[in-house]
């Protein structure tokens, strides 16, 4: 199984979060000179308020200045996922069969292609099926750079 770079802070955070009882949906880390952001999204079935994303932020402030994961200076950001949620595991895609998606893959792989869009078919041996434009594109799951539900207004 691929392990996206987020792994080791996804298993040391997890714990924490779903104590708590939250959903902890993904985390990106976005390098940057000088200060870096840590995102951590979080979930729960009635739905995140500011309140939730302030608890949570304070447990996982603690942890991360105990064990110190993270290179240098950072923000720390916790948020709910949102209307235009982002999918990081393999269960996401399968669970938002039938949505729109827009997918980035990390190196263009279908005629020079990154970028895709379009109805979200499922995922199989590893392969993201995405119908676009008509016509059924495999995705390999490994090569995903992002991936976000299209927010339907």
């Amino acid at each position: 199984m691929y392990i996206k770079p987020q792994q080791k802070l996804y298993d040391l955070i997890a714990p924490v979060v779903e104590t708590m009882g939250y959903e902890l949906v993904g985390i990106e880390y976005l390098p940057h000179d000088g200060t870096s952001v840590l995102r951590i999204y979080i979930d729960i079935e009635q739905g995140i308020v500011v309140k939730d994303c302030q608890r949570v932020s304070e447990q996982v402030s603690t942890l991360l200045d105990v064990e110190d994961p993270v290179p240098g200076f950072y923000h720390l950001e916790v948020s709910s996922p949102g209307l235009d949620r982002p999918l990081f595991t393999e269960a996401h895609f399968e669970r938002f069969v039938g949505c729109d998606v827009r997918i980035q893959l990390e190196t263009p792989m279908i005629d020079g292609r990154r970028k895709y869009k379009g109805k979200l078919l499922g995922i199989d041996g590893g392969e993201v099926k995405v119908l676009q434009d008509g016509e059924e594109v495999d995705l390999p799951f490994a090569q995903i750079q992002k991936a976000r539900l299209v927010a339907e207004v």
